[in-house]
């Protein structure tokens, strides 16, 4: 409904599509209640959006800054706009319009994520904070600021060609990686999955395969490794909400069909001659997949990947995993070191549970008891999600055992 308003009304008028969207489904709650719902939900709540929105224009005396679209929009009749507007190829298109107008290349790279996960993904101040590692305080200034500037601005809702369109894409995939990340490994406390942001990021990125400008091999990499991590959703949880790690999946349940998929967006990767982060992820899922089980993985071949990775992605958590595959090929010591050779290591084992939790699960792996209850404990009070700190209490009673041994 966002995408769909704001390209009518312009990203100038976003902080008031926002507040009307609201406004409508806080109408719905009060009045569905008392009787049957309409017989279209979906388009009663944007015509109920729509004209609280032209009000506030009429009467707020904002002719000037009405977009062309809004103009048109005017003149019809309001069941044909409602109509209209939900077409799936108007939502589609409204929707990938608003990533490239929020990735405009005059905002900060930060501010552009976080517009466009708030705006066209409904993402939280907090779980945009949790994806991109920052405060929830910070992510309300970055916000504030980017709307601040299209208001100013008056950026068209456009999809950009040439050298623009070069610049807005890599923040558009980096927008979709995130998206489908907080799904994989969602933050909540009570839902480790989030399927509905997975789906989305795959939708959005299908609709993006599908469009001209965005029918590049970076795209189709970056579809891959969504269908290779979608393809386990099925393993990764038990019956009662308890992680299922990698080793010990029944691969008999990955999703075979999305596996293939997976492969032949793979193959439409390798068009072309440059090598990106989604290609190598890509391929490092695609291991997983090729393996009939997790000790017939081919750890080598994964530390090559990890070590192409690092090349031109030397974050913490590529770091992080690439020591993950050094304790697999029975350099646990080595894998620790490596951990603890990361910059700002401190920091990140403070405030992120996942750098204690490996932390402690190495330590376990090696017989140190004490550092591994040490650092499984600090996990266990970091995270939020009640399905990690199941998995992480298991864990920590193995090392107290370990110890007491």
């Amino acid at each position: 409904m966002i995408a769909v308003l704001t390209r009518v009304f312009g990203t100038h008028n976003l902080g008031m599509v926002e507040d009307v969207v609201q406004d409508a489904f806080l109408k719905a709650a009060q009045t569905w209640r008392y009787g049957q719902l309409p017989d279209n939900p979906a388009a009663w709540l944007i015509h109920v959006a729509k004209n609280k929105a032209i009000d506030i224009i009429r009467r707020e005396h904002h002719f000037r800054l009405y977009s062309q679209e809004l103009a048109y929009q005017l003149k019809t009749e309001a069941e044909e706009a409602v109509e209209h507007f939900f077409l799936d190829t108007e939502i589609a298109d409204s929707q990938l319009r608003m990533i490239f107008a929020c990735c405009h290349p005059a905002l900060k790279e930060e501010d552009q994520i976080a517009l466009t996960l708030k705006t066209v993904s409904a993402f939280s101040a907090a779980e945009i904070a949790r994806a991109l590692v920052t405060n929830e305080a910070t992510i309300q200034k970055r916000l504030y600021r980017a709307k601040q500037f299209l208001k100013e601005v008056h950026i068209p809702l456009e999809i950009p060609t040439g050298e623009q369109l070069t610049q807005r894409l890599e923040i558009v995939y980096a927008v979709l990686y995130l998206l489908f990340n907080e799904g994989y490994n969602s933050g909540k406390e009570d839902e480790l999955i989030r399927r509905d942001l997975c789906v989305e990021a795959m939708r959005l990125g299908v609709l993006l395969s599908r469009q001209t400008v965005g029918s590049r091999p970076a795209t189709f990499a970056l579809l891959a490794l969504m269908c290779f991590q979608a393809s386990r959703f099925e393993s990764r949880i038990s019956e009662n909400n308890t992680i299922i790690l990698l080793q010990n999946q029944d691969r008999s349940t990955w999703n075979r069909d999305l596996i293939r998929r997976g492969f032949q967006y793979l193959n439409h990767s390798s068009q072309g001659q440059a090598l990106t982060i989604y290609h190598i992820e890509s391929a490092i899922a695609a291991e997983h997949c090729i393996a009939e089980a997790f000790e017939n993985t081919n750890w080598q071949r994964m530390r090559y990947l990890y070590d192409l990775l690092l090349d031109i992605k030397p974050t913490p958590l590529v770091r992080l995993n690439r020591a993950i595959v050094l304790a697999q090929m029975n350099q646990g010591a080595e894998a620790i070191q490596e951990i603890w050779n990361i910059e700002g290591i401190e920091k990140l084992v403070a405030a992120q549970y996942l750098y204690s939790a490996v932390l402690g699960d190495l330590y376990w792996q090696l017989g140190d008891s004490n550092n591994a209850s040490r650092y499984l404990r600090q996990a266990y009070d970091l995270t939020t999600s009640l399905a990690e700190k199941k998995l992480i209490q298991e864990k920590i009673e193995q090392a107290e055992k370990l110890h007491m041994n």
